[in-house]
């Protein structure tokens, strides 16, 4: 039974978003071994308050990373 996590930082996705990361990682997983694999994967979404997760030494934010989406989109 696989059992995957999915660490974000709170505040960055929306429920809606966070639902759909758990049915993709599922599906994907029912591509690789099959359909039996759907009803024993495991996918649990995992937040960390603001400020909690550091990258280069450096905290971030759920106001750093969007600032990352606004310019790469």
């Amino acid at each position: 039974m696989p059992l995957v996590d999915i660490q974000l930082i709170e505040g960055v996705f929306d429920d809606d978003q966070k639902r759909q990361m758990i049915e993709d990682v599922t599906d994907t997983m029912v591509r690789i071994e099959g359909e039996t694999m759907r009803g024993v994967t495991w996918v649990r979404v995992q937040e960390l308050a603001s400020g909690a997760w550091g990258i280069g030494g450096r905290p971030m934010t759920a106001a750093d990373v969007k600032a990352v989406q606004r310019q790469d989109g």
